[in-house]
């Protein structure tokens, strides 16, 4: 690949990583650059920049889509952020919908005794932002939130992408006089038939075109979000636990739907083996059956998560060099961005390939579970010869 080729992608690299750069940055003048009191009141969290709040803060999910910040004049700080829909349900009270900026105008957060960062109140409520965003009623009642939080909405873009592309494609399959496929077409074709031949054939046998749709559905999900994620800004979908337990139940709903009598018969009723062995293989397989989608959910959100937190804490490291020392921080920041490229392009190859893990796992325990018992085939085909 020539130089002219490679720079766009240089090109891109380097634009994301300036643009998370510069929030990082702008975030940690802002902390620095705060009014006396608040810095006097910060300085025993590690002279005003608490990183676990700076990381965790970009990670986890939020009701509302923070981009970045900017430090004006005279210390004040303006946030740059999409306030999203809240929709929660309260026993007695009914359905609230509202916009999220609403508990900006009714006050800035503040920490209360346990140390978390509530809002001020507005229509009973208020946010409590810990390592987890909840929203909460005044007076202690539960609050049911079906919110469009920033997780959801990122979602929502990623289907409506997978829908654009697939729907794109399909299209000029369908044309009265259908061309040889190029561009987009051409490689949209090659990733298929990679999971056509190297996944769901190699595990499924002759039943792989009736799971086709699902595991083509599951890598492409996964792989666009797990893309969007990267891009500055970004929602951390697939690092999110509740999301990968989701995508790991819909697998185990379908294996266990299409899961034949042979399976169960060896799960539940190991052949040829002692009572007493037997009541032991039992509790394992039946364990080993429960822990399938869990490694399923924890392999996927363990990596994504631990990506975008890495390529934070390096970013981070200026900072925290820099307030030992600011000639240290500013040595420490060619080091920095070198290793966080690295991250950067790395976690590129890790969002194809924990896609391509999630739907292979898909295709062995699906076919696991439909697979045909090997002594009934042998006893068909002795009596086939037979006749």
């Amino acid at each position: 690949m020539g130089f002219k080729r490679l720079f766009p992608l240089l090109l891109l690299v380097f634009g994301l990583f300036a643009f998370n750069f510069s929030t990082f940055a702008q975030e940690g003048e802002n902390h620095e650059n705060a009014p006396a009191e608040e810095h006097e009141a910060a300085h025993e969290e590690k002279k005003g920049i608490n990183i676990t709040e700076l990381v965790f803060g970009h990670v986890s999910d939020s009701h509302e889509w923070h981009l970045f910040s900017l430090h004006g004049e005279g210390g004040e700080e303006k946030e740059i952020a999409m306030p999203l829909p809240v929709i929660v349900y309260r026993p007695g009270m009914g359905l609230s919908v509202f916009s999220y900026s609403r508990f900006h105008d009714a006050g800035h957060f503040h920490k209360d005794e346990a140390g978390n960062k509530i809002s001020g109140e507005y229509d009973g409520l208020y946010v409590e932002k810990n390592m987890k965003e909840k929203i909460k009623a005044v007076d202690g009642s539960p609050v049911y939130d079906f919110s469009i939080t920033k997780n959801v909405l990122s979602m929502l873009v990623g289907v409506v992408l997978l829908l654009w592309l697939v729907t794109s494609a399909a299209k000029k399959y369908k044309q009265s006089t259908p061309t040889a496929p190029r561009g987009f077409q051409n490689a949209l074709e090659v990733v298929i038939l990679f999971i056509r031949d190297e996944v769901a054939r190699p595990n499924l046998g002759s039943k792989y075109l009736k799971f086709m749709p699902l595991l083509l559905t599951v890598f492409f999900f996964i792989w666009i979000n797990n893309l969007l994620g990267l891009l500055p800004g970004g929602a951390n979908f697939t690092g999110n636990i509740a999301v990968t337990a989701c995508l790991a139940l819909i697998v185990f709903i379908v294996m266990m739907v299409n899961s034949n009598k042979y399976f169960w018969g060896h799960l539940l009723n190991p052949p040829n083996v002692p009572f007493l062995v037997k009541c032991l293989l039992v509790l394992i397989e039946v364990m080993s059956l429960c822990i399938k989608p869990v490694a399923l959910m924890i392999r996927l959100f363990a990596n994504m998560l631990a990506g975008h937190i890495v390529i934070l804490s390096v970013i981070c490291l200026i900072f925290i060099f820099a307030l030992m020392n600011k000639y240290v921080g500013g040595g420490f920041v060619v080091v920095s961005l070198a290793f966080s490229i690295f991250m950067f392009m790395l976690e590129l190859l890790v969002a194809a390939i924990q896609a391509f893990i999630f739907a292979n796992l898909t295709a062995v325990f699906i076919g696991q579970a439909i697979e045909e018992h090997a002594h009934e085939d042998h006893e068909h085909e002795a009596a086939a010869a037979h006749h």
